[in-house]
């Protein structure tokens, strides 16, 4: 009987253990995309915000994206605030979809469309979970 719970013990911490890291690569696989936005941004300005005011969108965003982008990726990938940057992240995925990406006549806007919704049920998994043992959050507690 021993035996058996301890060994049952050890898969459980074996299971936790991949788990965290599990948990770490799919922030980083979440937020990758809105790190080199956010920087393919810094290095084009004036082309975003020509993309931005063509769609409608004030280019007084224009900064306030690319703080979300860059800082809300890095603190997903580090685990700083999860879930409320997860929200977030989550909310303008929703957001960016349904501005820039909604003209379902164009097959790779649907499919773009669908990536942006995609992300956001990501984001909102991560949101509902934390962050777990690798991440800032935990350290926090």
């Amino acid at each position: 009987m021993v035996a058996c719970t301890t060994h049952a013990l050890q898969d459980k911490h074996t299971r936790d253990h991949m788990n965290n890291y599990m948990h770490l690569a799919g922030r980083i696989l979440l937020a990758i995309i809105f790190v080199l936005s956010g920087f393919g941004k810094l290095g084009n300005p004036a082309g975003t915000a020509g993309y931005m005011q063509a769609m409608g969108v004030p280019t007084i965003l224009l900064w306030p994206t690319v703080a979300l982008e860059l800082l809300g990726g890095i603190a997903i990938v580090i685990g700083f605030q999860t879930r409320w940057v997860a929200l977030a992240l989550a909310a303008f995925s929703v957001i960016s979809a349904a501005i820039f990406h909604s003209n379902f006549a164009d097959q790779m806007q649907m499919i773009h469309f669908l990536k942006n919704l995609a992300i956001a049920g990501g984001f909102l998994l991560l949101a509902s979970t934390g962050a777990t043992a690798l991440s800032i959050d935990s350290r926090k507690k």
